[in-house]
C-alpha cells in the first residue's frame, strides 16, 4: 500500500508524463494507467510536444518534476550501455540549473552552521547568487583578510526532501522493473541506488572540500591545473568557502580563440590531467562538464585549466587500472585476442566464455575505428563498444569503469570542441606506457619489497620456532601423504617424494629468507667473516634442504 503523499506526488508525476505524451511509460507502470486520461487536460501549447523524439520529451519532463528527477536522468545518461542510444543523448543534455532560495535564507543558513553573522564573517557578501542547483547556490564573498571567494551553502531542508523524492523514485523504479520489459534490462533500481550514493555525497560539503585538498595536493607544484584553496575554518558540512578564481568558460571557444590561447596545447593538456588523474593518482575528478571548467588565460602561449566543484570523484582498483591501460594499447595495436583476454582475465567476463568467439566479436566492433583518422578516435566510444560487446557475453558491469567512460566522454568532447584534430592516442599513450612500466619493472618490484620488508621484520621472530615446527613436522614423517588403496601405493610413493622435495624447497626458501634478514638486520652475536653467525647457519641449511628438492 503506497502512502498518500506518496499517491498524490504520483499523480503529479503521471500529470507530467500524460503531458508529455509518454504513454509506454505509464502504460508500463500498471498503477499509472488510471491517470492516462489526464492527456486530455494537457494545455494545447504542450500537446505539441507528441511530435517531438521520445527521448527529447523524456528530458523535457524530467526538468518538470524537478531537481532530483534531473538527478536521476543525468545518473541514467551515465549509462549509455544500457539505455537506446536516442534516450541516452537527451539525457545527457540535462541541465542541473533551479531557480535561486531567498538570500535571506543563505545568509541565515551560513549563519547558523558558522555561529556567526554574515557581516562578521565576510567583509562582503554579495546576494545575488552566481549559480544555483539542484542541491546547493554559490554566492560570492570577500573576506576580512581581503582575499575573494566564494560560499557555497546547502538549499535548506534539502536532506528531507531528497529523501522524499528517493522514496518515491524507489517505488517508481521498482514497478518499472517488474512491469516494464526493457527495465529487466536497465535495472532501475540499480540506478535510483547509485543515484542515493551520488546525491549524499553532494550533500557533505566537508567531503567535496577534502576532494579538493587532494586534487590540489596531486597537483602540487605543477602549472597545468589550478585547483582553488580551501578555507577550512569557514567550511562545514553544509557550507564551503573556497577561493575565487576567474577564467574564460572551456567551451567558449569564440573567447579562447579572442585571447589567442594556444587551443592545440589546452586540448592536449586537457587530456594529460585526466589521464594523469586515473593512471597516476587513481584519483580523478567526475564531474567536469563545461560549468565546472574554466581557462586561465594571462599566458596565452602558456594556459591553465581550473577546476570546481569536487562533489564527484572516482577512483580505479588497481587491477582495473592494470587492465585499462593494456586494453587501450591493445587495441591501437589491433591485438583483438589480447583485448579478449583481458576482459576475462580481470573478472569483467565469466572465465567461461571462450576467447575466440569474445576475440572476434571484438574485431567486428573495433576495426571500422581504424577507417578513420587517429584525430577522430574516441577512447571513451571504444570502451563503450567494448562494454557492448562484452554485454553479449554477460559483462559485470563495473559501476567505477561506467563513471570512468562518462567522464572520458565530456573530456574528450571538449578537448575536440576546443581544438578538433586533437590526438588523443599521441596524447594519452605515453601516460599508458608509465603505468605498465611501473607495474612491471625493477622499480615496482622493488616498492614492493619496501612495503613487505617491515612486515617481514615484525615476523622474523617467530621465524626459527616455525622453521623448528616444520622440520619437525618433516622428520617425523607427519608431512606423509597416505592414500588407503592399494592399488595406488605406486603413486602414493611417487606422490610421497613430490611431498618431501616441496617440503624442502619450502624449507630452503625459508631459511634463505631467514638468512637475508639476520643479514640485513647485522643480527647479534658470534660472527663469521664480518657476518652474524646465524645468518651463514641459515644460508648453510638453505642449501642443504635445497640439494634435496633436486635429488
Amino acid at each position: 500500500m503506497i502512502p498518500l503523499r506518496q499517491f498524490r506526488r504520483l499523480v503529479a508525476i503521471s500529470a507530467v508524463l500524460a503531458r508529455y505524451r509518454l504513454d509506454e511509460i505509464i502504460q508500463a507502470a500498471h498503477l499509472f494507467r488510471p491517470m492516462r486520461a489526464m492527456r486530455v487536460l494537457a494545455p494545447r501549447g504542450v500537446r505539441a510536444v507528441k511530435d517531438l523524439p521520445r527521448g527529447e520529451r523524456i528530458r523535457l519532463a524530467l526538468e518538470e518534476l524537478g531537481p532530483i528527477f534531473v538527478k536521476f536522468g543525468q545518473v541514467m545518461s551515465t549509462r549509455r550501455d544500457l539505455l537506446p542510444p536516442d534516450i541516452g543523448e537527451q539525457l545527457s543534455l540535462l541541465q542541473d540549473q533551479v531557480a535561486p532560495f531567498p538570500s535571506a535564507e543563505a545568509r541565515r543558513l551560513i549563519e547558523g552552521s558558522l555561529s556567526q553573522p554574515v557581516a562578521e564573517l565576510f567583509a562582503d557578501f554579495e546576494d545575488e547568487p552566481l549559480a544555483s542547483a539542484s542541491v546547493a547556490q554559490v554566492h560570492a564573498a570577500r573576506l576580512r583578510t581581503g582575499e575573494k571567494v566564494v560560499v557555497k551553502v546547502l538549499r535548506p531542508d534539502i536532506a528531507r526532501r531528497i529523501e522524499r523524492d528517493l522514496e518515491l523514485l524507489r517505488t517508481i523504479a521498482g514497478m518499472a522493473q517488474r512491469y516494464w520489459e526493457p527495465g529487466r534490462r536497465v535495472r532501475p533500481l540499480a540506478i535510483v541506488a547509485e543515484l542515493e550514493k551520488t546525491i549524499y555525497n553532494e550533500l557533505d560539503l566537508q567531503r567535496e572540500a577534502a576532494n579538493a585538498s587532494q586534487l590540489k595536493r596531486n597537483f602540487d607544484g605543477a602549472h597545468e591545473l589550478y585547483i582553488p584553496a580551501i578555507h577550512w575554518e569557514y567550511s562545514r558540512r553544509d557550507v564551503l568557502v573556497m577561493e575565487r578564481v576567474d577564467g574564460i568558460a572551456i567551451d567558449d571557444v569564440a573567447a579562447l580563440h579572442r585571447a589567442k590561447v594556444d587551443v592545440k596545447l589546452l586540448a592536449e593538456r586537457g587530456i594529460r590531467i585526466f589521464y594523469t588523474q586515473v593512471f597516476r593518482d587513481n584519483f580523478f575528478h567526475a564531474d567536469m562538464h563545461p560549468g565546472n571548467i574554466l581557462v586561465n588565460a594571462d599566458d596565452p602561449a602558456d594556459p591553465t585549466y581550473v577546476a570546481m566543484d569536487f562533489g564527484i570523484v572516482g577512483s580505479l582498483p588497481a587491477s582495473h587500472q592494470y587492465y585499462l591501460a593494456e586494453n587501450f594499447i591493445a587495441f591501437f595495436n589491433q591485438d583483438y585476442r589480447r583485448v579478449a583476454v583481458l576482459h576475462i582475465e580481470s573478472g569483467w567476463i565469466p572465465a567461461t566464455v571462450r576467447v575466440d568467439e569474445l576475440e572476434s566479436a571484438v574485431r567486428t566492433v573495433c576495426e571500422p575505428q581504424f577507417a578513420k583518422a587517429l584525430s577522430e578516435i574516441s577512447f571513451a566510444e571504444v570502451l563503450f563498444q567494448l562494454f557492448e560487446v562484452a554485454r553479449k557475453f554477460n559483462l559485470i558491469v563495473q559501476p567505477e569503469l561506467v563513471l570512468l567512460q562518462k567522464t572520458l566522454l565530456n573530456i574528450e568532447g571538449l578537448g575536440r570542441q576546443v581544438y578538433p584534430a586533437l590526438d588523443i592516442w599521441t596524447t594519452a599513450k605515453p601516460i599508458l606506457e608509465d603505468i605498465l612500466k611501473e607495474r612491471s619493472g625493477v622499480d615496482a618490484a622493488a616498492r614492493e619489497l619496501r612495503k613487505r620488508l617491515p612486515s617481514w621484520v615484525e615476523k622474523t621472530p617467530k621465524m626459527p620456532g616455525l622453521i623448528y615446527e616444520v622440520l619437525h613436522q618433516a622428520s617425523s614423517g607427519k608431512l606423509e601423504v597416505k592414500l588407503a588403496e592399494p592399488a595406488l601405493n605406486p603413486l602414493a610413493a611417487a606422490h610421497e617424494r613430490r611431498g618431501r622435495r616441496t617440503a624442502s624447497a619450502v624449507l630452503a626458501g625459508a631459511l634463505l629468507l631467514a638468512a637475508t634478514l639476520l643479514l640485513a638486520l647485522d643480527a647479534p652475536g658470534p660472527r663469521l667473516l664480518g657476518a652474524p653467525a646465524l645468518s651463514w647457519g641459515g644460508a648453510l641449511l638453505a642449501a642443504v634442504f635445497g640439494w634435496r628438492a633436486l635429488r
